[in-house]
């Protein structure tokens, strides 16, 4: 786990003092698109595109799997650090991705922000905007469309680098079967139900449209 003050990366890679550190961390090659990138776009999308180069870093150096989560200041209004969570497997990932979600201050749809603003927690959303749960569904039947494989597959190879949780995934899942979008064996009337849903399994297979 990596203590990650954006702030401090931010200037510093404008800062041809410590560009000898910067490469170590970025390498040479991504450190300099990145120092030209910046120079290019909104304040809005640096720390974006800086936190995405670290994770392309990370993943190449000490692990496939980065997840970064965000702290941000007690008005909302910036980020005060990350914490940058890297491992080797796909296990730990599904640990700290579980305990990062449940720390998030805001869920849009169900899915977590990944994100700790105060802020969030004082002023709740009324109205959810955005529906990311649609979003994943469109993604599932384009993604795997003419394949067949269980769920848990599916949340092992489709979950890395987004924020949908394995929650996430079985409730679209379920959803699509109702609609009679995917086929899922055995079917929801052969699976138990746990209050009053029906539960979709790891083990449950799932057949996509072609």
């Amino acid at each position: 786990i990596i203590f990650f003050n954006y702030n401090r990366i931010r200037a510093a890679l404008s800062n041809p003092i410590v560009r000898e550190h910067m490469e170590a961390l970025f390498g040479p090659e991504r450190a300099r698109r990145l120092i030209e990138t910046l120079r290019q776009i909104s304040p809005d999308e640096r720390e974006a595109t800086v936190i995405d180069a670290l994770t392309e870093a990370l993943q190449e150096t000490h692990g496939r799997y980065v997840l970064p989560f965000c702290f941000r200041n007690a008005q909302g209004t910036r980020t005060s650090h990350h914490l940058i969570f890297v491992t080797k497997h796909f296990r730990g990932y599904e640990i700290m991705k579980s305990i990062m979600a449940a720390q998030s201050s805001e869920r849009v749809g169900g899915v977590p922000s990944f994100t700790y603003c105060p802020a969030s927690l004082r002023q709740p959303r009324l109205f959810e905007l955005n529906r990311p749960l649609d979003e994943l569904a469109e993604l599932l039947l384009r993604d795997f469309a003419g394949a067949t494989l269980t769920m848990r597959s599916i949340y092992e190879k489709h979950s890395v680098g987004t924020p949908f949780t394995g929650t996430n995934y079985k409730d679209v899942l379920r959803r699509l079967e109702a609609e009679k979008r995917i086929v899922a064996s055995p079917p929801a009337d052969s699976r138990p139900s746990r209050k009053g849903i029906v539960t979709f399994s790891n083990s449950v297979i799932v057949s996509f449209p072609k």
